[in-house]
């Protein structure tokens, strides 16, 4: 039995009706860390991993939903007060039921059972893909109309408005738009955006340290922080500058005395990265693949050394990979702190490099790492009920 119609049957067993069943990617960022927030350029992928909705509809205006994945029920009334954050995992779904009100959409009460098996705390995003799945159903489930842009933007504001990270809109977008075999180069400002062919036989290998980062703790919040005191620094010499990306590596090295240097490193390393997202397109354009691969280790170098958010167990994933055969390109992926490595690795060499990776990272650490082989997948949907 697949998941939709274990979930399906799940739910008929505890609700006694049959219910709507969304699902939503995560998603592994191939290049471009940290530059979201900054209105800079990402080049993510979603992945053949989701959370699911099971939805129905109620005759009151309850939001009654439990999850597969934690215990407990929680219950939101529509037309009552706001709630404040629970601090658990209804905070997720609840805040995209309260920015679509705030968005002036109506939705109706619902039953929703939510299943997810996309690694928490790994780096795949999976609170923007339980935000966008949730959204989806309860639009769908109340007969509004879903325009995916907005999806996205309200799904960003329940993570920054409501549950307090201060992320960009590159998880929520590519779950919602994502396209099997395909990366998505987006521009975080403008929301411009055009689908890159991966090439034929490669594969997207992620390797979860098994090291969990939480990123509303405060690091990730103080990197953005760090940013925008270099934007307002270098704004009052440079009038044009809105954010990290209208600034190029010339300017910043010219006013570069104006910078307290941790927050010159930060900016470093968001301007170059923007850079390296451009130049990766147009290498797998060529099929320049030596070329991708040396981006991603820069991008990794630079993530370790100027925007401090790798580990040591990052650090040592993505070293063991460019040994293994069949490597193309590694670096840390995600928030950081913890969590997973992206790899790109010949199709025909996959499974060696997963042996090979986790044998070694077993021994140097103790730690039996999770390694999983996917492929770019499509975003947000409904699934169809079966035909009779």
């Amino acid at each position: 039995m697949d998941q939709a119609e274990e979930l399906r049957r799940r739910f008929e067993t505890e609700y006694g009706r049959r219910p709507r069943i969304f699902r939503a990617p995560g998603r592994v960022n191939l290049i471009g860390e940290h530059t979201d927030y900054n209105d800079g350029f990402v080049l993510p992928a979603a992945i053949d991993f989701y959370t699911w909705v099971a939805i129905s509809p109620r005759s009151d205006r309850i939001l009654a939903m439990r999850s597969e994945n934690f215990p407990g029920q929680a219950e939101y009334p529509l037309d009552a007060p706001e709630s404040e954050r629970r601090y658990d995992w209804s905070d997720y779904p609840y805040g995209v039921a309260l920015m679509l009100a705030r968005a002036g959409k109506r939705i109706c009460g619902a039953d929703l059972l939510i299943a997810g098996e996309i690694p928490i705390g790994a780096g795949l995003s999976s609170s923007a893909a339980i935000g966008v799945a949730t959204g989806d159903a309860l639009l769908e489930n109340s007969g509004l109309p879903v325009d995916r842009v907005e999806l996205a933007r309200i799904c960003q504001r329940s993570e920054n408005d409501f549950v307090g990270v201060g992320s960009g809109i590159m998880d929520e977008f590519i779950s919602c738009f994502g396209r099997a075999g395909r990366a998505l180069l987006l521009d975080c400002r403008s929301l411009e955006h055009q689908w890159v062919t991966l090439p034929e036989g490669i594969s997207l290998v992620i390797c979860n340290t098994m090291v969990k980062h939480e990123l509303a703790s405060g690091e990730y919040n103080q990197r953005r922080s760090e940013c925008e005191t270099g934007v307002r620094l270098l704004a009052e010499r440079l009038p044009h500058v809105r954010a990290l990306r209208d600034v190029t590596l010339a300017d910043l090295e010219k006013h570069r005395e104006i910078l307290p240097p941790i927050v010159y490193r930060r900016c470093r390393h968001v301007i170059s990265e923007n850079g390296r997202v451009i130049d990766c397109v147009r290498a797998l354009a060529a099929g320049d693949l030596d070329s991708v691969g040396a981006l991603m280790a820069g991008s990794h170098r630079s993530l370790r050394d100027d925007y401090e958010v790798s580990c040591a167990e990052l650090d040592l994933m993505a070293e063991l990979a460019t040994v293994e055969e069949g490597a193309i390109g590694a670096r840390m992926t995600g928030g950081g702190f913890g969590g997973c490595t992206v790899n790109l690795v010949r199709q025909d060499r996959a499974d060696a490099f997963r042996r090979g990776v986790a044998e070694k990272y077993h021994q140097q650490t103790g730690r039996a790492p999770e390694i999983y082989v996917t492929g770019a997948a499509d975003g947000v949907a409904e699934i169809d009920p079966p035909q009779s």
